[in-house]
């Protein structure tokens, strides 16, 4: 496929570190040239990512994301200045990447991937390299790839770990390796794992394993050395201890075991517990603007903070502070004769405590702060911190 592919001398000189690697040389490069890799995400993994991929010379690179550039994501995706914040993190990435490598071809998508798109936008790709920080669209993705037959190079990251792995890679001797599917059958229950968003990470860290996964892409598509097919990566910041753990394939996998069951995408948000339109949660809201109005009207009534102590000393509205896993243990602090307005960093985990407070303990007082405190600091006091 790659014997046709040519090189200018400026390409020459740019890949020359390439070149005179005995066992990689010009024939490693053409297969670069030649590819095409899809990475899912901009965010943390996909920034150092996509630059590694594009400055080895990789030919043809899609770009999938929804979202904008904010502040806090500077902290970690280096593809990013402060001039892109607010612009479409598709765009922003494209931009700085052409501007690295004019060589490199770059198709983006400015979507969220999903059960109706996904086949579609990877059929065009030899391997897809997943940068997602969320279950629904990681099982997404390697559904996708099992059922287009297509390399699927993982990682993930949370606080001060990571792992990376390379999933549905065939052999050659033909043999294909383990999936996401047989490393994790089902996702964990709902709220069990918290986001980057609500846990954190280190910065550095997914730099550290999306350099990694460039590394898996470009051993996939040269056929140098061996892969992660097989094996998870493990990796802890904090010690500088990795482990790496053997993957095997299970015949009971709904995908490609032995008695498949599966055979197109599903409804990942409902798969993984989340709900759908039809189910979203009925707990009652109120806005930042609305509540701004309530304490200007020095109306009596409850402020909840259901973080944690060291998000409430980086920026807070002055509510009483329970952490959401003491939010049963202090029950008796949270008032029953007024309203109570409930919140948190962008009200996921306070939507989480009400539905709580109000099955066990048959709360009728409470509200959820709509966005949460990333809300307040967007709409109604521009000077305080989004952490």
């Amino acid at each position: 496929m790659s014997d046709h592919i040519t090189f200018s001398k400026e390409e020459l000189e740019r890949y020359s570190r390439h070149l005179i690697i005995p066992d990689f040389n010009i024939e490693g490069q053409r297969k670069l040239k030649a590819a095409k890799v899809l990475v899912v995400g901009t965010g943390g993994l996909g920034a150092p990512l996509l630059s590694y991929l594009v400055a080895a010379g990789v030919g043809n690179i899609g770009i999938v994301d929804f979202d904008t550039v904010d502040e806090s994501n500077l902290q970690r995706q280096i593809l990013f200045t402060v001039d892109d914040v607010g612009r479409p993190k598709v765009e922003a990435a494209a931009a700085r990447l052409r501007r690295q490598n004019p060589f490199v071809n770059i198709k983006t998508y400015n979507t969220a991937l999903t059960s109706q798109n996904a086949l579609d936008i990877i059929k065009d790709y030899d391997v897809v390299a997943d940068g997602t920080d969320n279950f629904p669209t990681r099982y997404l993705v390697n559904d996708a790839c099992v059922l287009l037959n297509k390399v699927n190079v993982y990682a993930s990251i949370f606080r001060f770990e990571g792992q990376a792995s390379v999933f549905n890679y065939t052999d050659k001797d033909g043999n294909v390796g383990p999936n996401y599917r047989d490393l994790f059958p089902t996702p964990p229950p709902p709220g069990l794992v918290p986001s980057c968003a609500e846990g954190g990470v280190l910065g550095v860290l997914p730099g550290i394993l999306g350099s990694l996964q460039a590394n898996e892409v470009i051993k996939v598509i040269t056929e140098i050395g061996d892969t992660l097919s097989g094996r998870l990566f493990l990796f802890d910041a904090l010690t500088f201890e990795t482990r790496i753990l053997k993957i095997h394939r299970n015949p009971e996998n709904p995908l490609n075991g032995k008695n498949p069951t599966q055979t197109e995408l599903i409804d990942y948000k409902q798969f993984c517990g989340m709900p759908t339109q039809k189910e979203q949660s009925t707990v009652k809201e109120i806005t930042v603007r609305e509540l701004h109005a309530l304490i200007q009207r020095k109306q009596d009534f409850q402020l909840l903070d259901v973080r944690e102590p060291y998000e409430y000393n980086i920026a807070n509205l002055g509510g009483e502070l329970i952490p959401l896993n003491q939010i049963e243990e202090q029950v008796e602090k949270i008032a029953s004769d007024k309203r109570v307005i409930v919140h948190c960093r962008s009200g996921k985990r306070s939507q989480q405590a009400i539905e709580q407070l109000e099955k066990k303990y048959g709360f009728t007082n409470l509200y959820n702060l709509q966005g949460g405190i990333l809300a307040w600091a967007k709409e109604i006091d521009n000077s305080m911190v989004k952490y």
